[in-house]
């Protein structure tokens, strides 16, 4: 680590301020407002810069990389409209809850007033997607304000912090280096939610307890909350969507609410009460003709035991002490048979993965109208990390990938991704190729966007060939493997399940990224 000079200024008092507290990995996509932070990272060689060539692809892979590292990174953007490219994955980040701090450039001070062609509100951009946003005025305080954005990054549950920083206070003498503060803890147990809890549990009504968050990254937890229900005679679900989801052989199978609007319905609809932990009430991800927004029964009595800003495990462990429940036992999944020479079809891609994800790995699940199919997979698979789409901001799995990889260099990083979606962000796999990460990504290719013409149905549409046309990838078809190849990421493409597997197997025990075209 190199020693503080004695001037600096603010751009590097903020470099060795973040890195103190923590944070070692930087990913990037700057501008010319941002080279004095780009001078100062280079000066100091204290982090590990990774650059995106998209800052959605920046944003996204500094969520996989919390998800995985269970701390923030830092992002650096370049002005508002590096961070309007930058907030479609920030929005699925917020809704993850992760912890994350964005250096926004902004004209110097002095520049401001002139309305320059990259000007704009960078305030005001950054507002709707992050949990705080501040504005540097001096060198001198510049530090102190990052660790304040890392306070609140870090507090519970993760948020998103936004500093915006002007180019001047970056380049000017004076900056000072500025201690860690220590983040907000988790909000403390509520004794009246733990009885009615308990309450719910004991009544004999059909009763489901719905976990999210760090529940159920947490197998101990997730093993606790099994022994609850077993006592209980409870059901346990978790949340449509999850950050992160400890999966596999020797785990608890936890289901999830379905997405589709009719499924989930009828999926809650036994329940007369419900227990929340780190999560709030199911909700639809849109509104339909005829269909309610809230998803449990109107009848349903529904108790919060902790928040998304408390602690689930602990406040799990304080109830199972209560009812006087024991950790349950796991009881694996059973492996389905390894499927024979064939198409590629949604009845046996989940075998096929099943057999084929390797131990300890990370699955990035942006599978889209495949999901219901693909999920399956992690619990008869051996043990691994699944991380979904947490928003429905759509653009997040090779970019999520990209950032776990960075976390988890030793670990292999498989992403099911969705071919349309894989198009909003597919750069990404450049910064794979640069940084020889081991990922895989299997490009789920029925060349369309197949779960919107569900959703033509669900609002009442009879759509005719002009509508479809909108959601068919068909004119022209992609070639996922042509363009991996552009981006220096080998591949191949596979219509076979048999090849499928070998396809994932090999790809995962070999170092670096490799891309395989599905075609289902």
């Amino acid at each position: 680590m190199s020693t503080p000079p004695k001037e600096m200024n603010g751009a590097e008092s903020v470099v060795r301020s973040l890195h103190s507290a923590g944070v070692n990995v930087c990913f990037a996509n700057p501008g010319t407002s941002e080279m004095q932070f780009v001078d100062a990272l280079d000066r100091t060689k204290l982090m590990r810069c990774v650059l995106g060539l998209f800052e959605g692809v920046v944003t996204g892979a500094a969520d996989g990389y919390a998800r995985m590292a269970g701390k923030p990174a830092v992002t650096l953007l370049h002005l508002a409209p590096g961070f309007a490219n930058a907030a479609a994955n920030l929005h699925n980040a917020r809704k993850a809850r992760v912890p994350m701090v964005n250096l926004v450039g902004d004209h110097a001070l002095r520049h401001q007033k002139y309305d320059a062609p990259l000007s704009a509100d960078v305030e005001a951009a950054c507002a709707p997607f992050s949990d705080w946003v501040k504005s540097g005025r001096d060198a001198g305080s510049f530090a102190a304000d990052a660790m304040e954005a890392l306070r609140v990054a870090k507090g519970r549950p993760g948020r998103i912090a936004s500093l915006v920083a002007p180019a001047d206070i970056g380049w000017d003498e004076g900056g000072k280096i500025a201690a860690e503060i220590a983040p907000d803890g988790p909000a403390a147990q509520d004794n009246d939610a733990l009885n009615d809890a308990v309450h719910a549990l004991e009544s004999g009504d059909k009763t489901v307890i719905i976990a999210g968050n760090s529940v159920l990254e947490d197998v101990a937890a997730v093993a606790l909350l099994q022994g609850i229900a077993e006592k209980t005679g409870a059901h346990i679900l978790a949340p449509t969507s999850n950050r992160r989801m400890e999966r596999g052989q020797g785990r608890l199978a936890v289901e999830k609410i379905p997405y589709p609007i009719n499924a989930a319905l009828a999926c809650l609809a036994p329940y007369s009460r419900a227990v929340l932990v780190e999560t709030t009430p199911p909700v639809a991800f849109f509104a339909y003709p005829d269909r309610p927004s809230l998803l449990l029964p109107e009848t349903c009595e529904t108790v919060t035991l902790t928040g998304v800003d408390g602690d689930g495990p602990a406040a799990l462990a304080a109830l199972a002490d209560r009812i006087g429940a024991k950790p349950g036992t796991a009881r694996d999944t059973t492996m389905p048979a390894r499927p024979q020479t064939g198409a590629i079809t949604m009845k046996n891609i989940a075998a096929a993965l099943a057999n084929a994800l390797p131990e300890d790995s990370i699955i990035i699940d942006e599978a889209v109208s495949s999901g219901g199919d693909t999920f399956p997979a992690g619990d008869a698979a051996k043990p691994n990390s699944w991380l979904a789409l947490t928003g429905g901001s759509i653009g997040i799995g090779i970019p999520l990938s990209t950032g776990a990889a960075i976390a988890c260099p030793d670990r292999p990083v498989i992403t099911l991704q969705a071919d349309g979606s894989a198009m909003y962000t597919i750069q990404g796999l450049w910064t794979q190729a640069r940084e020889g990460s081991n990922v895989t990504t299997i490009i789920l290719a029925n060349q369309s966007y197949e779960i919107l013409k569900g959703e033509l149905h669900n609002v009442g549409a009879q759509p005719g060939p002009d509508a479809l046309s909108m959601l068919n990838l068909d004119r022209p078809e992609l070639d996922f493997v042509a363009l991996a190849r552009g981006m220096g990421v080998p591949g191949r493409r596979v219509e076979d399940v048999q090849d499928l597997m070998r396809a994932i197997e090999e790809a995962a025990a070999e170092p670096g990224p490799f891309l395989i075209e599905a075609m289902i």
